[in-house]
């Protein structure tokens, strides 16, 4: 039996990152309360360091190991890198918001490092094996953080939800591995993949399989009608949590979607687009409406989060490059935008400022500059141009024109249109509403670091997007 090849350099960035997590958890165990600030200096000098293996790799040609468990290719690379940024702004936030409430401890930043490392594992899995193992690592991690304010009622219960609804998800998920493993004999997504094109017909069994495990994954991006868990742990969860579980898991969870539906299952495309279409719609319809009653900042921004997975999933519903590279694009801008929200939400919380949107009345005569910030932000959500969020959308309505999705096309703007009232009201209270909260917030300089990167993406994305949208292209056709 000849031995699978071990190529480690390509598993370089997860390595390095892995033996980082070990190393802090040990010094957060050794050196306790005197560590704290030096490990979360670590943790982001670590994610650096492993942005920059990643940059070194990128010229590589695409690469398999481990007997076609690990994939290295430019899809992989470019998800990894928003996946570092999707960390380390996060990590960045929370270091002064841990501080505040007592909560800095070294196991923050541990438990972030170590879902990192399970959310990378996925974006390169060529096996269902691999995805099962790196979404477990990462989903438990992130359990874990939820609930990571014990002594917050709010954050246990978020903890305690997700963990109960998650591990349903995963293990229907495992149930359709299972399934398509009995059908095809493989875990490999290339042998799946030749196994159901070498069949004269499909199996129900594979279909069955398949169905589930599209389920599991949609899980974890909070698409409608699987994201029931999504409004309750946003608000629960610690703020600089919850902007972590906001983009992460989504852009880990999307990777896994182009390597199982585009290579895995491309066969069974007639049986998964429509499938991914309903979600499309009802995900729409649920991130709008399900926002307009909303009175606390952190459950709109859910709402409006399972709004934007319609828009992706229209985009991977489509068929076509195009579609493809603007999930891909799409997932780069709601990073920033999404987390330069979040970012001045913990911003005011640290100033003493509420989660409800009406302490937010007036913000603009006492702080001008954030009140702008918050408000592009929300307009680029809405899909106002000339914001990166209207190149993001104007690429999936054009994905899908070119695929004959005319009414999801028409269905989606409809959707747009009735979630831009609720991001303008919060832009109508921030700007008109009387108040007399002194909003005395000072914005340290890593919260500063975040706006100023998050708020330029948004702007040059939206005026000046080529470079982007050339990169997603070409990192698209390599895939492809």
């Amino acid at each position: 039996m000849e031995l699978p090849d071990m190529n480690l350099v390509l598993l370089s960035p997860e390595i390095l990152l892995a033996l980082l997590a070990m190393m802090l958890l040990l010094m957060s165990a050794w050196l306790g309360k005197e560590a704290r600030g030096f490990i979360g200096t670590l943790a982001i000098g670590g994610i650096l360091l492993a942005g920059v293996v990643i940059a070194g790799l990128s010229s590589a040609p695409s690469s398999v190991t481990l007997g076609g468990h690990f994939i290295d290719d430019n899809l992989a690379r470019f998800m990894k890198l928003l996946l570092l940024v999707a960390t380390a702004f996060p990590l960045l936030m929370a270091r002064d918001y841990l501080t505040q409430h007592g909560l800095d401890s070294g196991e923050y930043f541990v438990l972030s490092l170590f879902s990192l490392v399970g959310a990378m594992t996925m974006v390169s899995a060529g096996s269902f094996m691999v995805i099962y193992l790196g979404l477990e690592l990462m989903s438990l991690s992130i359990y874990v953080l939820a609930a990571y304010q014990r002594d917050d009622v709010r954050s246990s219960e978020a903890g305690l939800k997700y963990f109960i609804l998650g591990s349903l998800a995963s293990g229907i998920l495992l149930y359709g591995i299972s399934m398509v493993y009995g059908a095809t004999g493989t875990v490999l997504l290339s042998g799946v993949a030749g196994a159901l094109k070498a069949a004269h017909s499909v199996d129900p069994l594979v279909i069955l399989g398949a169905v589930l495990i599209v389920i599991g994954i949609s899980f974890k991006v909070a698409a409608a009608p699987f994201h029931m868990w999504a409004p309750d742990v946003y608000e629960g969860a610690p703020t600089s949590v919850t902007a972590f579980i906001a983009v992460m898991p989504k852009v880990a969870a999307f990777a896994v979607f182009f390597r199982v539906l585009l290579e895995a299952f491309i066969t069974l495309q007639a049986h998964w687009v429509p499938m991914l279409q309903g979600m499309a719609i009802a995900s729409l319809a649920v991130g709008a409406f399900g926002a307009i009653a909303q009175t606390n900042i952190k459950r709109l921004l859910a709402y409006s989060s399972i709004g934007h997975v319609g828009f992706l999933l229209i985009g991977l519903s489509t068929g076509n490059p195009l579609g493809h590279q603007s999930v891909l694009f799409y997932l780069f801008v709601y990073i920033f935008m999404s987390l330069g929200a979040f970012c001045l939400v913990l911003v005011l919380n640290k100033g003493g400022v509420g989660d409800e949107i009406r302490d937010y009345s007036g913000l603009a005569k006492k702080r001008p500059l954030l009140a702008f910030l918050l408000s592009m932000f929300m307009l680029s959500m809405a899909g106002i141009p000339p914001l990166a969020g209207f190149i993001a959308k104007l690429y999936v309505l054009m994905a899908a024109v070119h695929a004959g999705l005319i009414g999801l096309a028409v269905a989606s703007v409809l959707f747009s249109a009735v979630g831009a009232f609720y991001y303008l009201r919060i832009v109508k209270i921030v700007y008109f509403d009387p108040s007399d909260e002194p909003f005395a917030v000072k914005v340290g300089l890593s919260h500063q670091v975040v706006l100023a990167i998050s708020a330029l993406v948004v702007l040059v994305g939206g005026i000046f997007p080529g470079r982007f949208l050339a990169w997603t292209q070409a990192t698209i056709q390599s895939f492809l």
